[in-house]
C-alpha cells in the first residue's frame, strides 16, 4: 500500500525526544507548583498542546502561558543534546522521498521548535510542510491539523496517511477521513493505541515501505 502524501507526528514518531519531553514537564511542575507528578501522567497528554495540557493544572489563562515559556525555555536550552532520530527513521524517509511521495509534518508542538528538532536530527530537507500548534485554534486529536495539511498539499484525505505514536495522532487522522498508521517504538502502550483503531500497524519505520 502506498499513498501520494504522507503526514507524520514528530516527538515518539519520527524523533526520541522522550526523556527531554518528561524533564521539561518536571522542571516546569517544580517551578510552578514545586512538586512532581508521576511520568504517566505527562506521557498520557503527549500528542496534544502544551497549553492543552498545563490547562489541566492552571487556574487561568495567565498561568497558563507563564508555564508553557517555562518549558519552552528549558526545552530548548536542553533540546540538542537530548534528541535523536529513531533508528531506521532517515533511510524510510529518504527511501519515500527516492519515491516521489510527498512529506508532511503535523505535530502539536511550536513550528520553530519542530523545526529545530528536525534540523538537529538531520531531517528537515524531507519536509514540504510543517504544521504547528500555532497554525490551528483546535489540536490533535481534532482532525483540523490534518486538514490543514491536506488543504496546503492539495491531496485528497483517500490518498494519504498519518503516521503517529499516541491515541491522540490515530484519532485527529481518522476524524480526517485518512489512513492512520500506529508507529508502535514510541512510549504508548499498545493496548492504548489499539483502542484508538489504527488502520495500519508499524513495528520498525520501514514497514511503511
Amino acid at each position: 500500500m502506498s499513498f501520494r502524501l504522507y503526514l507524520f507526528d514528530l516527538d515518539g514518531t519520527l524523533i526520541d525526544s522522550i526523556a527531554l519531553i518528561l524533564a521539561s514537564f518536571h522542571h516546569t511542575r517544580e517551578r510552578h507548583f514545586g512538586d512532581r507528578l508521576p511520568d504517566a501522567r505527562y506521557i498520557a497528554m503527549l500528542g496534544t498542546t502544551l497549553r492543552d495540557a498545563f490547562k489541566h493544572m492552571a487556574d487561568t489563562p495567565e498561568a497558563v502561558e507563564a508555564m508553557v515559556a517555562t518549558y519552552v525555555s528549558y526545552n530548548m536550552k536542553h533540546h540538542d543534546g537530548m534528541v535523536r532520530a529513531y533508528p531506521g527513521v532517515p533511510e524510510m524517509l529518504g527511501e519515500l522521498s527516492r519515491r516521489g511521495s510527498r512529506l508532511g509534518l503535523v505535530t502539536s508542538k511550536l513550528r520553530d521548535n519542530a523545526i529545530q528538532g528536525l534540523r538537529v536530527t538531520g531531517l528537515e530537507d524531507f519536509f514540504e510542510i510543517v504544521i504547528g500548534a500555532e497554525d490551528v485554534k483546535r489540536g490533535k486529536p481534532d482532525p483540523e491539523p490534518v486538514l490543514l495539511a491536506l488543504g496546503r498539499a492539495g491531496i485528497a484525505a483517500a490518498d494519504t496517511v498519518f503516521v503517529g505514536d499516541s491515541p491522540h495522532d490515530i484519532e485527529s487522522g481518522r476524524r480526517a477521513g485518512v489512513k492512520t498508521a500506529a508507529a508502535t517504538w514510541g512510549p504508548f502502550p499498545r493496548e492504548a493505541l489499539e483502542a484508538a483503531g489504527p488502520d495500519l500497524w508499524l513495528e520498525k519505520p520501514a514497514d511503511l515501505l
